[in-house]
């Protein structure tokens, strides 16, 4: 690369993370999640809009040299990492011990009912698979990331909204992030699956086993080994004395853990973005995230550069990749938005009940557990990259993820503006006093301006 197209390469930069930032921050003063504003700028710069409306312009920042693909696409993936790797050092709270059985109830019978209903479906005929599959060709692939997209919640979303919404410290969030957290680990191995089918297209029906035999093995043992042994051993290294690199650089140190272990995942063909969530997982103690106030600081530190650059070129990009044009199609967003809506809140609202909760209560649980977010937005960028789902179904995805999204942080909005508790059952979820004490050590914190 010489140095004329690295100067085109950092004008484009400039100018999707300039445009993220302003339509992000437009998007925050009309209440809505900040990524909507960032996608949006992607899809104004993108072959869609930009490219019909003032083709010089859009050949100048996109098409000036094959390499910009290149470059685009690594700031694409390092982003996605970076915002894995905040989520998981961020979720806390989880499996609290008042909550362990609704927690347990919540993800066992929603999501069992979801992969239920979905692959029942999808195996009597009655999906439309054809139409959704990628350049794969694996319409089983395409049905488990159906399903998994039905079932996802939004762990970074979400937890931006309760920052917003100041009722971090409630029993409320407790719950739902436990339930959250643990659905997604579950989730990000039947995506191992999918993957793993994906790449098996040519191959006789007993290697296709022994694939993905061998990749679900791989992700089952690494995700034991990130969740039980990771977290034990970093503490061990971080309190260490010959730790030098943490001694130097505490920010240095923590950039290595991460980058160490999607190296570690990359040789076991596990997916890295799973690989940097397990890792700022592990890194900050793991589920009693023992160690989370001693790299508060160095987290911190990286979160601000990855909120303030990387993240938001990622989502702008996910704007610029979204299908309109002929490929779009309204049946498809309108019937998967519909669907899974419809299915996700009455499996999400039986769940609720039959762990023991009533009345608003059931539908605050319903609504915030249907926000689909960046963990959605984050599955259409895998599938759609992987060949599992073509272009229609990935806008479809990622246009449902934001607006499910919408849907929770303005329901939450609403309740609390009405005065009614998130859960009856208990008196400290009640509404909040306009001026709330700092929150505590034990609550998720974002860094203000994120694109979660």
């Amino acid at each position: 690369m010489n140095g004329m197209e690295f100067g085109y390469i950092t004008l484009t930069l400039a100018v999707l993370l300039g445009a993220a930032h302003i339509l992000g921050y437009l998007a925050e003063r009309l209440r809505q999640p900040r990524l909507v504003g960032e996608i949006l700028a992607g899809i104004l710069l993108g072959p869609y809009l930009l490219k019909e409306l003032v083709p010089d312009a859009y050949t100048y920042l996109f098409l000036f040299s094959p390499k910009i693909d290149t470059a685009l696409g690594f700031i694409y993936q390092f982003g996605l990492i970076l915002l894995m790797f905040c989520s998981g050092s961020a979720a806390r709270r989880i499996l609290a011990k008042e909550n362990r059985r609704q927690t347990y109830t919540l993800i066992g019978v929603a999501d069992v009912m979801n992969f239920a209903l979905v692959l029942g479906l999808g195996f009597a005929g009655l999906l439309p698979l054809a139409e959704l599959t990628g350049t794969a060709g694996q319409e089983m692939s395409t049905l488990l990331v159906l399903a998994i997209a039905v079932a996802v919640t939004s762990i970074p979303v979400i937890s931006r909204i309760f920052w917003d919404l100041r009722i971090m410290h409630t029993r409320f969030v407790s719950l739902i992030l436990g339930s959250a957290v643990l659905e997604d680990i579950a989730l990000w191995i039947v995506l191992a699956v999918a993957t793993a089918l994906a790449k098996t297209a040519t191959l006789a029906d007993q290697q296709i086993v022994g694939v993905v035999t061998e990749h679900v093995a791989a992700t089952f043992a690494f995700v034991m080994f990130a969740l039980i042994v990771l977290p034990r051993l970093l503490k061990r290294v971080s309190r260490a004395r010959w730790n030098v690199l943490l001694a130097s650089s505490p920010v240095g140190y923590v950039a290595v853990v991460l980058l160490a272990n999607c190296a570690v995942a990359a040789a076991l063909d596990v997916n890295l973005q799973f690989a940097a969530l397990l890792a700022g997982y592990a890194l900050v103690g793991g589920l009693d995230g023992s160690e989370r106030e001693r790299f508060a600081e160095p987290i911190d530190s990286i979160a601000r550069v990855s909120f303030g650059i990387f993240i938001p070129i990622y989502f702008a990009l996910i704007g610029y990749r979204l299908v309109f044009g002929h490929e779009f199609s309204w049946v498809i967003l309108a019937g998967f938005f519909v669907g899974s809506t419809l299915l996700s809140l009455v499996t999400g609202g039986l769940a609720a009940r039959l762990a023991g909760f009533r009345g608003i209560d059931i539908i605050n649980i319903a609504l915030t557990t249907n926000a689909r977010g960046g963990p959605g937005i984050v599955l259409a960028g895998i599938a759609y990259d992987t060949g599992i789902i073509n272009g229609a179904f990935f806008t479809a995805l990622v246009l449902t993820a934001v607006l499910t999204s919408q849907m929770a942080g303005s329901w939450l909005r609403f309740v609390l503006s009405r005065g009614w508790p998130l859960l009856s059952t208990n008196p400290e979820d009640g509404p909040l006093p306009a001026a709330q004490p700092e929150a505590s050590q034990d609550t998720l914190t974002m860094p203000r301006g994120s694109a979660l």
